[in-house]
């Protein structure tokens, strides 16, 4: 389907998704882990969209969620308790309540519930433990449990992805993790369950994946060995996409890494693709606005800014532009360098600088890359702009998945007293 067409429809800028892409991405993970016990749990993080949560769902996927809000989007689509995982570093008692009553019809039950809380602190372990035991007194069950250990080892992209290191907020070290679960006391309303890690994002070598698995089934054998028995190993996500240039393994050579290292623990793995799974199947269309030239400098300004990617501005992300081939155009022209900003009062509201790009004019439509994680939903009314519409392309067809935002929209929460 031809990119302009979605952008003559929808307007821009708007961000189009590929559900073949989708499709084909999850299952390349989901066949690699065939012969082991496996559930791929798609990262809602990455992009939330109800209409790509309900075809992940169609395709069998569990979720990862970090947030009461993330639970709520699963919740409508009618995603099962079993079929979730609850991460995240600063789960509020609200939130593990509704957890623990969780049901896809949104009926509170007592006996629903999630597939397992990842817990990331002793103080978070204490109010999980206290909510439990409401829940049990109701008639409900026991939650399912892991503790989220940082295994110290440097991966990620960037810093600001990178989690798996002691200085990260993240997880716990081995030696109070290990505490907690042959402690005394709360076994009466938890029920241990499973081991959990995640040592970043945006990983290209399967080296830091390697070494901290190492580390964490030598933690099964302990937890083994003290007669804690583990049925679940959750080894997060973190492999990245090629943005650029950058050489990394496939999902599939990725998957068969893991499992080789988790089938002698005979545990079920929980892995959880996120950005390796929507990132790639995303690009974000915005419209040329002007060009300028300044001391020699030349620049073009787009319709996108940095409230609708703020990956370039927050982590210097790098994401190619391309214009979109549009019928009659002939040979590509010469590339010059130049600067690709958005309209925002920001310094840094700019895609890319010294970029090569042929020639372009008002009006032309181009196509940022890779935008298919961590785009949207990381996006904002910043300089009270427009949050962009979202659509989704099905074979020859496509269709408006989000409505871009209006005026009205943005002021709707507002007294204006």
């Amino acid at each position: 389907m031809p990119l302009r067409l979605a952008a003559e429809s929808a307007g821009t800028p708007v961000y189009v998704y590929s559900r073949g892409a989708i499709e084909t991405a999850f299952c390349e993970f989901d066949r690699a882990l065939a012969r082991l016990p496996h559930t791929v749990c798609y990262a809602v993080k990455a992009n939330g969209n109800l209409s790509l949560l309900r075809l992940l769902a169609r395709l069998g996927s569990g979720f990862d969620i970090v947030s009461g809000g993330e639970l709520d989007r699963l919740r409508r689509i009618g995603v099962s308790g079993k079929k979730i995982v609850f991460n995240g570093v600063g789960k509020s008692r609200e939130e593990i309540r509704e957890a623990l009553a969780y049901s896809p019809s949104g009926k509170a039950r007592a006996r629903g519930g999630i597939l397992l809380f990842n817990v990331e602190s002793e103080a978070e372990l204490e109010i999980l433990a206290e909510e439990a035991a409401r829940n049990v007194a109701r008639g409900g069950a026991r939650p399912s449990v892991s503790i989220r250990v940082n295994p110290d080892v440097s991966a990620g992209g960037h810093p600001h992805i990178s989690t798996g290191r002691h200085q990260h907020k993240f997880g716990v070290d081995w030696v109070q993790a290990r505490r907690l679960y042959i402690g005394p006391g709360r076994s009466r309303w938890l029920e241990w369950r499973g081991i959990s890690a995640h040592i970043g994002s945006q990983i290209t070598s399967l080296a830091p994946f390697r070494r901290a698995l190492g580390r964490l089934a030598g933690f099964v054998r302990e937890l083994a060995a003290a007669g804690v028995a583990i049925d679940y190993l959750d080894f997060g996500g973190g492999l990245g996409v090629r943005y650029t240039d950058e050489s990394l393994p496939s999902r599939a050579e990725y998957a068969r890494a893991v499992a080789a290292m988790v089938r002698p623990l005979k545990c079920h793995l929980l892995l959880e693709p996120g950005r390796s799974i929507v990132a790639p199947a995303g690009v974000l269309l915005t419209r040329v606005l002007y060009t300028k030239q300044n001391r020699g400098k030349t620049f073009v300004i787009v319709d996108a800014a940095m409230n609708d990617l703020i990956r370039p501005a927050l982590y210097g992300a790098v994401h190619p532009i391309t214009r979109v081939t549009r019928e009659g155009d002939g040979a590509r022209s010469r590339r010059v360098p130049v600067d690709i900003a958005g309209p925002v009062c920001e310094t840094g509201d700019c895609f890319l600088r010294d970029w090569p790009l042929e020639p372009v004019a008002p009006g032309d439509i181009l196509a940022i890359w890779s935008t298919g994680a961590y785009g949207f939903v990381q996006s904002s009314n910043y300089n009270s702009r427009l949050r962009s519409a979202e659509v989704l392309v099905e074979g020859k067809r496509f269709r408006v998945i989000r409505r871009r935002e209006s005026r009205a929209d943005l002021v709707r929460h507002e007294s204006g007293d």
